[in-house]
């Protein structure tokens, strides 16, 4: 049995940017279901790599924060519409769907700072060579609006365009990974744990057939769950609600998945629940959120960095694809020095990209460490603030980069995290994930 949901309309983007007819503006009643969540180095992973020690995994995970992060710049941010890192490894999620009518199985990384949906594509031959501008050339937008042949163009389900006209895009990232491809309506089915399947109609999706970078063998597609029109959020609308959640497993728990949840599913509620105002700048793909301060133990650090706006109005961006905890480089060693000065244990060498690492062969204490989120404050667990990096070796898991400050996926382990886009608000509850 399957659930069939009509998203909202997307007229505006219809008319402006793909030029299609417009959706079905039936929508079923509010609903609630979840999904497989999977980490990259996962045995349940296409990608694992058995051969794959701890610190290739360190290593990969390392790159991929430091990446990624280049998507937050400022220019990139105004210029965007669809961002991704399509580059796989440790630190990544991902998820099951299928494509199309017969369905077609793919995985793609779930990424909460991008919103198109894409996937690998053969490539659409003998297209009309009439191309012209989607939006104003002084925006500098990459979107391009291209004709084509219904009849020449078929994409990887051996099925032909709905349409002669197709909207192109093409993405580059700061790790040099790209795709390029038309953007199409189709209907994407998602397996979910507890329920029937549910399937989505008419939904916005990117046929990527010129895919690319430091690991192109491995990007299959990416899932947006971003803010944007295009995210698989927004495309759902109302039967949702415009909420999600998810509880990341901790690292260990390698056998076993994390969910992501919709709808009614993504309620976080009950003891120990903390939110706080979920604020959008000039980008509404990411979701920013506001840290006033971190406390170390007794001495609380103020957090005062504007780099994405001004004093007040979000300064973080939380991020289920970066691995790390990322600060301005002032900030953060002004926490790694309350860090050092409160752990009684023997500083090591550890790899290139961060500097505080301890020998582990002997247990130590680690002082708390709480971020206080605008109306939240989010103590976190060892588990969040310090990984492995070598049997004998444990490192800290936040990190300098250039100006910018985000929230990685290791900060939010063994938290039930939910977002209410409609409320304007992020929500944090202490959790067993692998109970939850």
């Amino acid at each position: 049995m399957t659930v069939i949901v009509n998203p909202p309309s997307l007229l505006h983007l219809v008319s402006t940017i793909l030029l299609l007819s417009s959706l079905n503006l039936t929508l079923a009643q509010t609903t609630g279901f979840s999904v497989e969540l999977i980490p990259g180095d996962s045995p349940k992973s296409p990608f694992y790599n058995p051969m794959e020690t701890t610190s290739d995994r360190v290593t990969n995970a390392l790159r991929r924060s430091f990446s990624s992060v280049g998507r937050f710049k400022s220019s990139f941010v105004l210029t965007e519409w669809a961002q991704s890192d399509i580059t796989v490894g440790s630190g990544e999620y991902l998820m099951n769907i299928s494509i199309g009518t017969p369905a077609f199985d793919t995985v793609a990384i779930v990424d909460t700072a991008s919103d198109l949906i894409w996937t690998q594509c053969k490539p659409c031959s003998q297209c009309s060579q009439q191309v012209a501008p989607l939006f104003d050339p002084n925006q500098s937008s990459t979107y391009q609006l291209i004709t084509c042949n219904a009849s020449q163009c078929k994409n990887l389900f051996q099925t032909t365009c709905s349409s002669n006209n197709s909207c192109q895009y093409s993405i580059n990232y700061p790790d040099d990974s790209y795709s390029n491809g038309d953007l199409a309506f189709d209907t994407i089915t998602l397996a979910t744990t507890t329920s029937p399947t549910v399937s989505v109609l008419e939904i916005v999706i990117g046929c990527g057939h010129n895919n690319g970078g430091p690991s192109k063998e491995r990007n299959s597609g990416v899932i947006g769950l971003g803010g944007g029109e295009l995210s698989l959020i927004s495309q759902i609308g109302s039967p949702i609600a415009g909420k999600f959640s998810y509880c990341l497993l901790p690292t260990s728990e390698k056998n076993e998945s994390s969910k992501l949840n919709f709808g009614s599913n993504a309620i976080v509620s009950g003891d120990g629940v903390v939110s706080t105002p979920l604020i959008k700048l000039s980008s509404p793909t990411f979701y920013f959120l506001n840290l006033e301060a971190i406390s170390v133990g007794n001495k609380r650090i103020n957090y005062t960095d504007v780099s994405f706006g001004k004093p007040g109005e979000g300064n973080i961006i939380i991020d289920l694809g970066t691995t790390l905890i990322l600060f301005p480089s002032g900030i953060y060693w002004e926490l790694e020095s309350a860090v050092a000065t409160q752990i009684n244990a023997t500083r090591v060498q550890g790899p290139e990209g961060l500097s505080l690492f301890y020998d582990a062969k002997t247990e130590f204490v680690i002082p708390n460490i709480t971020m206080h989120f605008t109306g939240a404050d989010v103590k976190l667990q060892r588990l969040n603030t310090f990984f492995m990096v070598l049997d004998t070796v444990t490192c800290f898991a936040f990190g300098s980069f250039r100006q910018h400050s985000v929230y990685g996926n290791l900060a939010q382990i063994n938290f039930l995290i939910g977002y209410d886009i409609e409320k304007k608000t992020v929500s944090f509850k202490p959790t067993d994930c692998s109970k939850n």
